[in-house]
Order: structure tokens, then C-alpha cells, then sequence
């Protein structure tokens, strides 16, 4: 119970991603953004496994490289989908990006040699008519849909290149990898500038007016460090395959929910049915490929 319990946390801190991000009200450049994001989060990680394990994380001493390569891979990532969000609905982003499942597979066949079934045709089938109904070309929309696209890719490349090395970033790793992404991602400061961070933005329906600074931290540490630290407990005491099979499915719909409870963001008629298609497909191909290998590597902070 304690353990279901904490997943459904993992997957509502997951999906108010794109809540954060829109709440900032383009008052801080995204790059710039997920920096914060990325190193409130490594120093969440940092103290909250010390606080629960009675020692300060270890330096990954003979593991930096993959270490720090997950690092890069997370922060292209957080970029990339923070990026999504600023274009497109919350639906669109989690929904598109949720084709990650079908590159992790094509990643596998060709840097991996591993062989399709049959049964992964008719899945891949099923999921190009739900990207055709879904239309990612159509709405004003094509470029965020294209970046949503593009890191459900980024995404399935650092699976692969996990399971390539045979091996996967513990729960203290994770957090290293957190503050090489938010080291990749500090000349934004520079580049971008630190946004208007100080900003008050009024809120009439809450009577009061909250900092900018503020939804970047719960991007940080909700949405990023407390998935994160939430993950790496839940994957000691279920499979892997079974977390992946259920956060495809709940995460895009809690999302969406949020999105439409939030800023009444109404996806079309085409993305539900398309988007329903694609996130099915995607879980029957992670379903069909869990079973011929039950530890498959799916997340970066999934223990050895």
C-alpha cells in the first residue's frame, strides 16, 4: 500500500511539469529555467538521501562517466520538454513525448541489434494512426509537437545507452547526474539572462500575489527532485517494467487533467483519439518488450 501509495505521488509530481513551467509566465527564459530546475533539484536529492540514508552521497568515483553522460542526456531533455510546454498544450507535450517506447525500440534494434516480433508491427501500425489523427503538422502547433517528438527521443537514447553499458545509475548516482545537468545547462544564466525572478504575479482567485522564483522551485523540487527520489524507492521494491507500463498511461492523463483544470486547455477532438491510440500502442509495445526482458533498463535512477 505504501509503495502504490508513493507512485501515485510520483506520477502527480511528474505531471505538473508543464504546470510550473506555464505558471511562470514566460517571465524566465526556459533554459534558464530548467538550470533552476535542475539544481533545485540535485540539492532536494542531496539532502534528502542523506536525511534518509544517514551519510552524504558518495562521489561516483568509478562511474563518472556514465554519470555525467546521463547528466547531459537529462538536461537535453528537460530542456527540450520544458521547451514543449512554452508552445503547446500540457496535452500535446506529455502526449507526443510519449512515443518514447517506439524510438527506445528502434535505438535497441539498430545500436543494440535486438530483433522485432510480429507483433511489434501491427503495434507500430496502430501507433502511426494515432500520430495521423492526432495531426502534430495541424493547430498552429507543429513546432512543439515536433520538440515533444524530439525528446521522447533524447529520452529513449539514454535508456539505450544504459542498457548498452549493462548497467544503470543508482539512487545516489541520480544525483550527480542532476548537478551535471544543472552545470550543462549554468551558461544560460549568461545567455538568457536570470528572468525576472523577483516578479510578483497576482493571483485574484488566491488574493495575493506569489514570486516567479516560486514555480521555478516546485519545478525543481516537486516536479524533478521528489520524481526522482520517489522513483529510486519505488524501483527497490517493484519492477522497473512495471512502473514504465503504468507512468505511459497515468502521467499523460493527470497531466492533461491539470492542464485543462488549470488553464482550461481542451485538447482537440483529433489529439484524443490520436493521443488514446498512441499511449496505448506505446504501453502494449513496453508491455510486449518488458516480457523478453524483465530487467530492462527505463528510468536513470533504476538500481542496479
Amino acid at each position: 500500500m505504501k509503495t502504490l501509495l508513493l507512485l501515485a505521488l510520483i506520477t502527480i509530481s511528474e505531471a505538473t511539469i508543464g504546470v510550473f513551467v506555464k505558471l511562470t509566465d514566460g517571465l524566465i527564459a526556459v533554459q534558464t529555467l530548467t538550470f533552476y530546475a535542475m539544481a533545485f533539484a540535485a540539492v532536494f536529492l542531496f539532502i534528502a538521501r542523506a536525511l534518509a540514508s544517514g551519510e552524504w552521497p558518495r562521489f561516483p568515483k568509478g562511474n563518472v562517466r556514465d554519470t555525467a553522460l546521463i547528466g547531459v542526456l537529462i538536461a537535453a531533455q528537460g530542456g527540450a520538454f520544458n521547451f514543449a510546454m512554452t508552445l503547446v498544450p500540457i496535452a500535446n507535450a506529455v502526449i507526443f513525448w510519449s512515443i518514447a517506447p517506439f524510438f527506445v525500440f528502434i535505438f535497441s534494434a539498430l545500436f543494440l541489434g535486438e530483433k522485432a516480433r510480429k507483433s511489434y508491427l501491427l503495434i507500430f501500425a496502430i501507433a502511426l494512426i494515432g500520430i495521423a489523427i492526432a495531426n502534430p503538422l495541424g493547430g498552429g502547433n507543429m513546432l512543439g509537437n515536433f520538440v515533444a517528438l524530439a525528446t521522447g527521443a533524447i529520452y529513449a537514447a539514454m535508456v539505450t545507452y544504459m542498457r548498452h553499458e549493462g548497467k544503470t545509475e543508482t539512487g545516489n548516482d541520480i544525483a550527480w547526474s542532476l548537478l551535471v545537468a544543472a552545470l550543462v545547462l549554468s551558461p544560460a544564466l549568461l545567455l538568457a539572462g536570470p528572468g525576472a525572478v523577483a516578479t510578483l504575479i497576482p493571483y485574484p482567485a488566491l488574493g495575493m500575489s506569489l514570486p516567479v522564483m516560486l514555480w521555478a522551485l516546485g519545478l525543481g523540487v516537486i516536479s524533478t527532485g521528489f520524481a526522482y527520489f520517489g522513483i529510486s524507492i519505488v524501483l527497490k521494491t517493484i519492477n522497473a517494467n512495471v512502473y514504465a507500463l503504468t507512468d505511459i498511461i497515468v502521467s499523460p492523463i493527470v497531466a492533461s487533467t491539470l492542464g485543462y483544470l488549470i488553464f482550461a486547455e481542451v485538447p482537440g477532438e483529433g489529439m484524443l483519439y490520436g493521443g488514446a491510440m498512441l499511449l496505448g500502442a506505446g504501453f502494449w509495445l513496453s508491455w510486449e518488450m518488458s516480457k523478453a526482458d524483465k530487467n530492462r533498463a527505463v528510468h536513470p535512477c533504476q538500481s542496479t
